[in-house]
């Protein structure tokens, strides 16, 4: 039984960090199984945070030059993390930092060169998972529930609330997902004018009352109409939704009440329309399962019919690291990684690029 020793990196919408996550990965009796040894996160420099916020600005020359010393950046904290955990590793997979995402105009790009990864670290790496899938047609996203299926399919529902919120669920026998809507970006947005990283907890939020105007015009966004496959970005955030919060005047805390009872609406809804069975469980990973006000306001939408089930600390930091390591394994395999039924590609892929080490 060979046994995969795999570093996934993960660097989200929401800005907070790179996660690493070393893991062990193997097949048995048809099944593939995950250990996640050990882990580390690395918050963003206000400098770099920044950049990473800005880059969908910069000029093609700048985006690349930024891709390719962001690359060694990761590579750097890679062999630090290495060095530091005394660990063996046969692969890094990395998914990068999305910068542009616009598959209906057939890119996304996410930064962080997979060459200047495996240079600096010396070990061969597996990146550059979306674009492949945008090549066959896809949104080349949400990439997650391929780890949903093979990882976690004991839940009847994933919710990863991340940036984003994303969703993953089996349906007449196909895996279905697709992005939901906000999540974490809006939140953060909101507490950064606060000079807040983020509202610890849910707290502030609860002291706050419903904005009804503000709840109307965000829970009237054009995407929430629109059929699955379908995925946003930045790009989104901050044509669509800035405007409105730009435009709400309110105290911090009614701003962020408004905006937990719309992500609570959009996601209870979705959930409560696919479900099934008289009662369902539904897993909860990413930075928002750790918002108590949030998953509270979530339970009691979803009433008795659906049970949210938080998991460890470390599955819920390092979830997504841990399926990107996966999809590296599957890639190595040249097995299926992103599924067609997920991003509405042409066909199932195996996709990401493989770096090796000089």
């Amino acid at each position: 039984m060979k046994v995969h020793k795999i570093i996934g990196l993960m660097s989200g919408t929401s800005l907070d960090g790179l996660d690493l996550a070393y893991c062990h990965i193997w097949k048995e009796s048809n099944k593939w199984n995950f250990d996640i040894k050990e882990t580390k996160s690395v918050s963003y420099s206000s400098k770099m945070e920044l950049k990473l916020k800005n880059s969908i600005l910069l000029s093609a020359s700048d985006l690349l030059q930024f891709h390719n010393s962001y690359g060694t950046w990761l590579g750097q904290q890679t062999k630090l993390f290495i060095d530091e955990k005394k660990i063996q590793v046969d692969y890094i997979a990395s998914h990068g930092h999305t910068t542009h995402h616009q598959p209906k105009k057939g890119f996304t790009f996410q930064i962080g060169s997979g060459q200047h990864i495996a240079n600096e670290t010396e070990i061969d790496v597996i990146s550059d998972f979306r674009t492949n899938d945008v090549a066959l047609g896809g949104q080349g996203a949400p990439l997650v529930p391929i780890g949903d299926l093979l990882f976690f399919n004991d839940y009847d529902f994933c919710l990863n609330l991340g940036g984003i919120s994303n969703i993953s669920f089996d349906a007449n026998g196909k895996r279905i997902a697709y992005d939901i809507g906000l999540a974490n970006m809006v939140l953060n947005y909101i507490t950064k004018k606060a000079d807040l990283a983020y509202d610890n907890g849910g707290n502030l939020a609860k002291k706050g009352s419903i904005n009804k105007q503000m709840l109307t015009k965000l829970n009237n966004l054009e995407f929430y109409k629109l059929p699955f496959p379908k995925s946003i970005g930045y790009e989104w955030f901050i044509t669509k939704v800035v405007p409105i919060i730009e435009a709400t005047d309110d105290n911090l805390e009614n701003l962020l009440h408004t905006c937990i009872q719309h992500i609570t609406d959009k996601i209870a809804e979705q959930i409560l329309k696919n479900t099934t069975k008289a009662e369902s469980n539904l897993l909860v990973t990413g930075g928002g399962a750790l918002n108590i006000f949030l998953i509270e306001t979530l339970q009691l939408k979803l009433k008795s019919k659906v049970k949210v089930v938080i998991p460890s600390k470390k599955i819920i930091d390092f979830k997504e690291a841990l399926i990107f390591a996966l999809m590296g394994v599957l890639r190595t395999k040249k097995e299926t990684n992103v599924l067609c039924s997920v991003t509405g590609a042409k066909r199932n892929s195996t996709s990401g690029v493989i770096y090796v080490s000089d």
